[in-house]
């Protein structure tokens, strides 16, 4: 079995910011458009910058409107996660927004596409689907109870638990690492696991990361450019102003 994989967000919308974690040795980024500023023209030049260094990019995208999955497509990205994912049936309209017809209904525009580089990736549309995976966000109490359904669904290769709105969603808005919230999340990693898929999960501190990689968590996310940012500067100012 490989290695879990570590990862980080990048949400300042910078591309000067995403070369800089693309550089620091982890195993992927994920770019956020949820709760970030980030919209598609913000998002080609993170793409570009992070293309130099060997780490993978997952957007997540701020909803499954097919018409912007298209264009997040289209424009090169190739991992994309989707939040707030409850349903087998959603999941399945996700996959089929990532598919070229007969099988899915992505609208045909390689030759205007970053990702086909502009009609220069040759059998494009026919090849696309293969270097493409779909991570569904599960969050919230609805989507516990419909995971195995959702995990189940061929074309979904990753479940990822966002145990900020699962929290919210179990009553305990605020406290991410709350028992009931953390057993939820470790149940759940056992689920996805045991239908073949790699689980997912946002734990920024170190002991909760370590304790869903012991327990089959495939890949972490561990941090955030605006949380480091954040603390460190907090830090510097703490030791460096005077009383």
């Amino acid at each position: 079995m490989t290695a879990p994989l570590t990862g980080m967000w990048v949400v300042t919308g910078s591309a000067y910011v995403t070369e800089i974690c693309a550089g620091a040795g982890l195993d992927y980024l994920v770019i956020d458009a949820e709760h970030a500023p980030n919209d598609v023209p913000s998002l080609v030049p993170q793409l570009q910058a992070a293309a130099a260094y060997p780490v993978r990019v997952l957007v997540r995208a701020p909803s499954g409107d097919p018409v912007l999955i298209k264009q997040l497509l289209d424009i090169g990205v190739t991992d994309l996660m989707v939040p707030m994912v409850e349903s087998a049936e959603q999941a399945r309209a996700l996959v089929a927004a990532m598919r070229y017809p007969p099988g899915g209904i992505r609208g045909v525009g390689g030759a205007f596409a970053r990702a086909a580089r502009w009609g220069r990736v040759p059998d494009y549309l026919r090849t696309a689907e293969t270097g493409l995976t779909l991570t569904v966000q599960v969050e919230s109490r609805r989507g516990l109870d419909e995971l195995t359904a959702i995990t189940a669904v061929d074309g979904v290769d990753a479940v990822f638990l966002g145990p900020a709105d699962l929290a919210a969603s179990l009553g305990h808005l605020g406290e991410p690492e709350h028992p009931e919230v953390v057993a939820a999340i470790e149940a759940a990693i056992g689920t996805v696991t045991a239908l073949g898929k790699a689980a997912g999960v946002n734990a920024f501190a170190e002991p909760t990361a370590r304790r869903y990689v012991a327990v089959g968590a495939r890949f972490v996310v561990v941090g955030a450019d605006v949380t480091l940012l954040a603390r460190g500067s907090e830090d510097l100012a703490a030791r460096h102003r005077k009383p």
